[in-house]
């Protein structure tokens, strides 16, 4: 149940775009269709899962008992970049179209801050359902449902913004304005789950 609760809470109460505003440059320019979307989407869950995996055990095992904690953030960034450097090889062999779409933004995962946000969460912070560190399932679960979010909000802008395109837009709102307005709006909605685990 606990696991659960994690990851609704990743997923929907505390998300990683629309309620903590993290990750806005793929949201905003990945999000102009569905397939751009859950491409993103994949390759961020996929690089934040792994290096969730991955960096919890170098800090637990190797940086906490060492004292090397102040090494984190360069370790954690070294093992995002060489993830994501692995997914650009796959999707540049396996799904060419999809890497050429996907252009700056591919490359850009090494810096988005919701995946190094998500690594320092699960060393740095407590669990709030059990008021102890996360334990590495409770990381791994973390990292699903942090990643899991970033998808189902990136699929939620990419349906507004087709609405968008044949909706009548004053001319003062059109392009990134009422984009922004819209994500504030999809914001608000997802502050109604704020209430939904205790």
């Amino acid at each position: 149940m606990i696991l659960f609760k994690i990851f609704i809470s990743a997923f929907l109460i505390n998300n990683v775009v629309l309620l903590r505003f993290i990750a806005l440059c793929p949201f905003i320019g990945m999000s102009t269709d569905e397939d751009k979307s859950i491409g993103m989407g994949l390759a961020v869950t996929f690089v934040t899962v792994m290096a969730t995996c991955v960096t919890w055990p170098i800090y637990r095992l190797i940086l906490e008992p060492a004292g090397m904690v102040f090494l984190q953030l360069l370790v954690f960034i070294l093992v995002i970049a060489s993830l994501v450097q692995l997914v650009e090889f796959y999707l540049k062999k396996s799904a060419p179209a999809l890497y050429g779409s996907m252009g700056i933004y591919l490359a850009l995962i090494t810096t988005n801050c919701a995946i190094l946000a998500v690594t320092l969460d699960v060393i740095n912070n407590v669990c709030i359902f059990t008021g102890k560190p996360y334990t590495f399932a409770e990381s791994v679960v973390y990292a699903v449902g942090v990643a899991a979010g970033f998808l189902l909000a990136l699929l939620l802008l990419s349906g507004v913004r087709r609405r968008i395109r044949t909706s009548p837009v004053p001319s003062f709102l059109k392009g990134t304005p009422i984009l922004f307005v819209s994500a504030a709006l999809l914001s608000m909605a997802f502050m109604g789950f704020s209430g939904l685990v205790k």
